[in-house]
């Protein structure tokens, strides 16, 4: 149990460490993101991740510029009035043809 407390304690430590730099390498990056190294890879090889090659073969990350790439793409909270606001909408605009 003491082992398992030290462990997650060093864990702990180390995510605290990441979190205070501002360049990534891969691992860190991979680690940082939760993606695996094999996807997050197909997302570099794709440039559909920023990242930096200075010496073409190491890959690093801005991490702000991973934190901002992380948060594209928000999902609202459903919100029932405007649901209702939307379904409204729609309804009068299909009558008046506007929607097909």
């Amino acid at each position: 149990m003491e082992l398992q407390n030290l462990e997650q304690r060093l864990r702990n430590i180390e995510t605290l460490l990441l979190s205070q730099k501002t360049v990534l390498n891969f691992d860190e990056a991979a680690s940082y993101t939760g993606l695996s190294k094999s996807y997050l890879y197909k997302l570099t090889s794709a440039a559909q991740i920023p990242h930096f090659k200075p010496q073409g073969k190491h890959i690093y990350f801005n991490k702000a510029e991973v934190d901002s790439w992380l948060q594209r793409s928000p999902v609202k909270p459903i919100d029932e009035a405007a649901i209702e606001e939307q379904a409204a909408t729609y309804i009068t605009l299909k009558k008046m043809g506007g929607v097909r």
